[in-house]
């Protein structure tokens, strides 16, 4: 075999795993998600670009030929930032109501001062 072709083979090998890789740990990012996004109440339309993604990544119909998993990868990295930002809206939306009812609570009790202690001896 000529030194080239060794060369272009170990390079595109290393490029396949390399895309592999980060395609997986997308993957395992994806699953971990899902989990935390169901407790936090997140729109169903933001779940739904989560499984969107992941029948794209396992179906045999893709943009790219399959050695190439960019596409896999931008559409796992979009269903990412859908499913991050309807999280990060669904906290400001929980926070916000746990104030509100802190807000609620202490509101009708009146602060007592340090200094307001009456001495009974």
């Amino acid at each position: 075999m000529d030194a080239n072709l060794t060369v272009a083979l170990a390079v595109a090998a290393v490029a396949i795993v390399a895309m592999l890789a980060a395609t997986i740990v997308l993957l395992v990012k994806v699953f971990r998600t899902r989990a935390l996004l169901r407790e936090a109440g997140v729109p169903l339309s933001n779940r739904a670009a989560y499984w969107g993604a992941l029948i794209y990544v396992v179906s045999p119909v893709d943009l790219l030929p399959d050695p190439v998993y960019l596409d896999d990868i931008g559409v796992l990295l979009l269903a990412l930032r859908s499913l991050h930002a309807a999280s990060a809206g669904a906290a400001a939306r929980a926070g916000s109501y746990g104030r509100e009812r802190a807000g609620s609570r202490t509101s009708s009790a009146r602060p007592r001062s340090v200094g307001s202690r009456r001495r009974t001896s």
